[in-house]
């Protein structure tokens, strides 16, 4: 890893990779835009061109700004990469949305979620505007995304991954990351994922526990994850072999359960438990600590995420459920990526 100095960091105001020495770490600070006062806002990025050639996987952090376990992530992964023996390039964007990992908080600098207004306009509002440089300067030339992100505030998440298990590359890198949850989910939505697949650039959104904080088994665990991609792409050395960890619970799809009512809310499962049809999932109380309203599940399924705010107001999201697919819903793509399946090679 670099030492902590400026000099080796460059002002660029497109991301040409070709342009960029092979064999080499590269520290480059991408404009974006500018901020109330006219300031420009560069977003980090580093990129590990190798000698040799080979695909561009491009990894995105801090979409959300409170979202930081993927900044470890793409750290880690940078640091073990040696660029004398990589064969293509990996494209580290440490944080996507300055302004709002600035301000410490989930949304951009003008209350818009980022990640619901992909791919952004170039006369739009302040985030639209953001997201569309974002799309133009950073997203061309990748042949994979992986979107590293946590839970939202009040909230706790398992290690899962949203992706188009239809798709045979998306569902692949899914796979090899080994998380804990699958959900499928086609990006048909106004995401960054959405928008790279429009691309033809084969992404999945890897959520890595919660928000604020480090969370560090999920860290290494998403760094072994990342690892295996690359060398299942034939960009690193790895290990071929089965993991040791378990095969992830596969969803066919996902929803969140809110609250009827108001009040005090106590939820009971963990996160990913498996729940059964009509299981109490969660109480909620009035300030004087009498239950009025008990939530039940709706039909059998695996916990992905849950709230830990106590307070709830009515409509408040407490439990998002994933409906595990049937047996043979996945069967092909579990097939393909078993046979091959690339671990990662290294001591983390």
């Amino acid at each position: 890893m670099p030492t902590a100095s400026d000099e080796a960091v460059r002002r660029v105001e497109q991301l040409d990779l070709d342009a960029l020495t092979p064999g080499t770490l590269h520290l480059l600070r991408l404009h974006l835009g500018q901020d109330g006062l006219g300031r420009a806002i560069r977003v980090p990025v580093m990129v590990v061109r190798g000698r040799r050639p080979g695909p561009t996987v491009g990894l995105t952090g801090a979409v959300h700004g409170n979202e930081l376990n993927g900044i470890p992530v793409i750290h880690r992964i940078m640091e073990r990469i040696d660029p004398r023996q990589l064969r293509g390039t990996v494209v580290g964007v440490v944080v996507v949305n300055i302004p709002g990992l600035l301000l410490r908080q989930r949304r951009f600098a003008d209350g818009v979620d980022l990640n619901h207004v992909f791919p952004g306009k170039a006369e739009g509002t302040p985030a639209q505007a953001y997201v569309h440089s974002f799309v133009r300067r950073a997203l061309p030339g990748l042949d994979r995304l992986i979107d590293l992100h946590t839970a939202s505030f009040g909230r706790v998440n398992s290690l899962y991954i949203r992706a188009d298990m239809d798709d045979p590359r998306a569902a692949r890198m899914a796979l090899l990351q080994r998380p804990e949850i699958i959900v499928h989910n086609p990006p048909a939505d106004q995401t960054l994922r959405g928008t790279a697949a429009a691309m033809d650039i084969p992404a999945i959104t890897l959520e890595i526990g919660n928000p604020h904080r480090f969370h560090r088994d999920y860290i290494r665990r998403t760094v072994q994850g990342v690892w295996a991609v690359l060398a299942d792409l034939g960009m690193v050395r790895g290990r071929k072999g089965r993991s040791e960890l378990p095969q992830p619970v596969l969803c066919d799809h996902s929803y969140w359960l809110r609250t009827d009512n108001g009040g005090l809310l106590t939820v009971k499962p963990r996160v990913t438990d498996m729940v059964e049809a009509g299981e109490e999932l969660a109480v909620q109380c009035d300030e004087f600590g009498r239950i009025h309203s008990r939530y039940h599940a709706p039909e059998a399924g695996v916990v992905v995420g849950r709230s830990v705010d106590p307070v709830a107001p009515m409509g408040t999201r407490f439990v998002h459920l994933g409906i595990p697919a049937a047996p043979d819903r996945f069967a092909d793509a579990l097939a393909r990526t078993a046979s091959e399946e690339a671990t990662a090679d290294l001591e983390l």
